[in-house]
């Protein structure tokens, strides 16, 4: 099966792709290529189904193997990066990639000091320095823009206490309410993998969509990348879910100015515009400590790290009983104020 490497035209180097010059780049002789300027092989490749698929490298000649999600990837003999082309043709071709902007050293170093500001993490796992390995992953997504017709009944009220004379007054008017409102969402992000936590990338978001390029294969040179596991039909039930907090607190802005509001009808009817294969860039961290894996992921463009670090007890307790140590002096504090005294 056929596999993308690209050689330097100078030394014949594998060649990759550099987060900081956004150029392919080679890690011998230190050349540098635009990738605009670089005919994409894939326009030139055409597949057959069910043709047996076993890749070979260019470079050393031997097989790779990798899981069936896999398209680019490092030849585990001579460290050759190359990309399985079948795997991004087709239906498999992404639309758009952002690529990484945050090299592999700038990854560990925002790493350790996110480690480092943990209040209630162990102070081993603030110095940061078991982690076991750290992965540059082209993860893929499903960019949704869905239309969103919604329509709501419901009955508010609003209350108004007066008083006149000796006697206090309660005043409660009821309306019935109506809102058929239009709603857009556009670059709603839903991770298409299988393997990858669906809360972790949720909390990576957003990405810095301006800054999506049309997809060429040697943005992936160096990289891991995956193929989608699910298909924008089958996650649009999940890109619907992520739609509905916002659309709540839309509608609930369209009726401020009440005391109560319950809605009797709420129909949303939600049709996909648009739906774009992309790749987004995300570095993978697995850290040990005290015999477990802890699995992170940062943002591969503007470095937002997320995960759940270990909780140190010895430090929730003595926090606990800094709280409940200063919780008490105030109370005390006050008592004396309003003429107590201490006890």
């Amino acid at each position: 099966m056929p596999v993308i490497e690209y050689k330097c035209p100078n030394c014949g180097s594998g060649m990759v792709f550099d987060s900081t010059t956004g150029m392919l780049s080679c890690p011998s002789c230190g050349r540098k290529d635009n990738i605009d300027q670089i005919p994409d092989p894939l326009k030139k490749q055409v597949f057959t189904d069910g043709e047996v698929k076993e890749y070979h490298c260019t470079s050393c000649g031997a097989v790779i193997v990798t899981e069936p999600e896999t398209s680019a990837t490092t030849c585990s003999f001579c460290g050759s990066a190359v990309v399985l082309s079948d795997r991004l043709s087709g239906d498999l071709a992404p639309v758009q990639v952002i690529p990484f902007a945050i090299s592999k050293e700038e990854a560990m170093k925002a790493f350790k000091k996110w480690c480092g500001k943990g209040l209630l993490t162990p102070s081993g796992f603030m110095k940061a320095d078991r982690v076991k390995d750290i992965t540059g992953m082209y993860v893929p997504f499903w960019l949704y823009h869905l239309h969103n017709r919604i329509e709501v009944q419901g009955h508010a009220t609003k209350v108004r206490i007066y008083t006149q004379g000796d006697y206090q007054y309660t005043e409660t008017q009821h309306f019935e309410i109506y809102r058929r409102i239009h709603l857009d969402y556009v670059r709603l992000p839903v991770d298409a993998s299988a393997k990858m936590n669906d809360q972790l990338m949720d909390r990576l978001e957003p990405f810095p969509y301006n800054q999506l390029k049309e997809f060429k294969t040697p943005y992936l040179a160096g990289y891991i990348a995956e193929k989608y596991n699910y298909t924008d039909e089958e996650l649009l039930p999940r890109a619907e879910d992520k739609t509905r907090p916002f659309i709540d607190a839309y509608i609930a802005s369209t009726v401020s100015g009440y005391n109560s509001v319950s809605y009797t009808n709420k129909h949303i009817d939600t049709s996909v515009k648009q739906s774009d294969y992309v790749l987004l860039p995300v570095w993978m961290v697995y850290y040990d400590f005290n015999q477990s894996e802890y699995t992170f992921a940062m943002n591969g463009q503007t470095g937002k790290v997320v995960g759940r670090p270990p909780i140190s007890k010895g430090k929730v307790a003595a926090w606990f009983t800094g709280v409940s140590a200063i919780s008490f002096l105030s109370l005390k504090l006050l008592a004396w104020m309003m003429g107590g005294g201490f006890l």
